[in-house]
């Protein structure tokens, strides 16, 4: 694995105050390092390391795989970065389309922000950049948890380079967050909690596991949500309106056991977008990347096989 940087991390509380999302301190920013060069050392060897200027800030960008078919782009959850797609990797390069895995700009990880994110616009401005630096001039973009919510931003805002969407049990999205969720959200990045309840508020996310630490992944989230302060507003859902505007095809995979949201709600309202796809997978937790990997590429190879050629660029 070829060394890993981080360009400008943003470390302290007057970052906080200017809005933007960094470490809580020093020692929180080397913990985070830490855990993430591990994380990286178990994914596949990228074939490109970049750091791109885009709105709002530097994106980390790895590519995995080469191919002359449209290229595949990720986008994490919440309190995470690129290593949480290490079970998922190795299926979806299999296609021969490039995948692009994305730290998301204002979350931990190597991006490093540089201005205030307020809407989502924003959010949307800062992807479509990225992808234009990549001199990407199509992309399919796949978002799981709150990774599907700027995958969906984008497709509102900014489409013209979006070629689909994917989302996988996407937060903040289709329906409201559960009670359990918001529990999760705010008890996992309390200061001084004991890593014992730590995780076992973050196994809720994943289906009741006992030991989320007993995962890379695990403890690479437990550590971006306890060790850095994201800086932008919550997520507001998309209206009704900007749904049905969605002008591409969108493939939606919600986790029946899902604690994010009610499964079926959210289901329900990802048909208003015109060209979606939608399917329940009953026995899936809000983990589903991370329990399906070979089922998901081969769902998403599927879906993009039948994703029209003037989508495609």
């Amino acid at each position: 694995m070829a060394e890993i940087g981080f360009p400008e991390p943003r470390i302290g509380a007057e970052w906080a105050r200017r809005r933007i999302g960094a470490f809580r301190d020093a020692e929180a920013f080397e913990r985070f390092a830490a855990v993430y060069r591990e994380a990286m050392g178990q994914l596949p060897e990228p074939d490109e390391q970049r750091t791109v200027q885009a709105a709002f800030g530097k994106v980390r960008v790895y590519r995995f795989g080469t191919g002359q078919q449209v290229p595949l782009v990720l986008m994490p959850g919440r309190g995470s970065c690129t290593p949480l797609w290490r079970t998922n990797l190795p299926g979806l390069v299999k296609s021969g389309r490039p995948v692009y895995a994305v730290d998301g700009l204002g979350e931990p990880g190597c991006s490093s922000q540089s201005a205030p994110m307020t809407s989502a616009a924003d959010q949307a401005a800062w992807i479509d950049e990225m992808l234009g630096r990549l001199e990407l001039p199509s992309a399919h973009v796949l978002g799981v948890s709150i990774g599907g919510w700027p995958a969906l931003q984008v497709a509102v805002h900014r489409p013209e380079r979006i070629a689909s969407v994917i989302t996988l049990d996407p937060a903040d999205s289709f329906a409201a967050l559960s009670w359990k969720m918001i529990v999760v959200s705010l008890g996992s990045v309390i200061p001084g909690m004991p890593e014992g309840l730590r995780n076992r508020l973050l196994g809720w996310i994943s289906g009741g596991v006992d030991n989320a630490s007993d995962h890379i992944e695990g403890r690479l989230i437990a550590s971006g949500m306890r060790d850095f302060k994201v800086g932008f507003p919550a997520p507001a859902m998309p209206s009704d309106d900007e749904l049905r505007s969605i002008g591409v095809p969108v493939l939606a995979l919600i986790a029946g056991e899902s604690i994010a949201h009610n499964p079926e709600k959210a289901a329900a309202r990802a048909r208003r977008v015109r060209d979606c796809t939608v399917e329940v997978w009953p026995e899936a937790s809000h983990a589903i990347n991370g329990e399906y990997p070979e089922r998901i590429a081969e769902r998403v190879d599927a879906f993009l096989a039948g994703v029209p050629r003037n989508r495609q660029g």
